[in-house]
């Protein structure tokens, strides 16, 4: 089985991406859920991060948001099931990459893909939606009757993030860069409640 990774090269240089042959996957462990990939996210890494932390590493794995088919549990996990479509996010420590046919994954860190979203979808939007749920539902606690203003909104966390604040009950203000995001935003259903067109200037260059 292939699998992807991004080389880590000298300082200044560009990074590299390598294919890695495995011949087998290590023993699923007791939390442990074998999947079969059906769709990775093309997510950033970042190598200062991970450096800051003591994770410095040849190789990093590449793709983090994944979205499959359980193919086999460990004896400890009680959330899952061969045959069930999941989603989720490898951890930063993880040894996983994405990018392969079959990971290894601890079940906290995955969730039941919802019927109806497809597999591209699901693996695309799981970050973004986890960043918007956390900070619309747990820092900021929005209710109905509340406003929020979305910075960005046709960004893909923006898209979500009024969409779920919508949901919520919640009356958005959003922010448009472009006349193409802003036409994009004035085509959502529900209308976002009020959209400011934004001219930033850095230096005495518009953009």
């Amino acid at each position: 089985m292939k699998v992807l990774y991004c080389q880590q090269n000298s300082a200044g240089e560009e990074i590299t991406f390598v294919f890695q042959e495995r011949e087998n996957l290590p023993v699923t462990r007791d939390n442990d859920v074998k999947i079969q990939i059906k769709a990775c996210a093309l997510s950033w890494t970042d190598i200062k991060l991970l450096s800051e932390m003591k994770m410095k590493k040849e190789f990093l794995p590449v793709g983090r948001e994944i979205a499959g088919v359980v193919l086999e549990v460990g004896s400890k996990v009680s959330f899952f099931q061969p045959d069930d479509e999941v989603v989720g996010i490898l951890p930063l420590d993880s040894e996983e990459s994405g990018l392969c046919e079959v990971a290894l994954v601890h079940e906290h860190y995955l969730v039941h893909k919802p019927e109806k979203v497809p597999w591209v979808e699901a693996a695309g939007t799981i970050r973004d939606g986890l960043r918007a749920y956390t900070a619309l539902h747990y820092l900021s606690h929005v209710s109905p009757g509340k406003t929020v203003l979305v910075m960005d909104g046709a960004s893909p966390f923006g898209t979500i993030a009024i969409q779920l604040a919508q949901h919520r009950g919640a009356k958005v203000i959003s922010t448009a860069y472009s006349l193409e995001d802003k036409q994009y935003l004035e085509r959502l259903r529900p209308p976002v409640g009020k959209l400011y067109s934004l001219t930033l200037h850095f230096v005495g260059t518009t953009i």
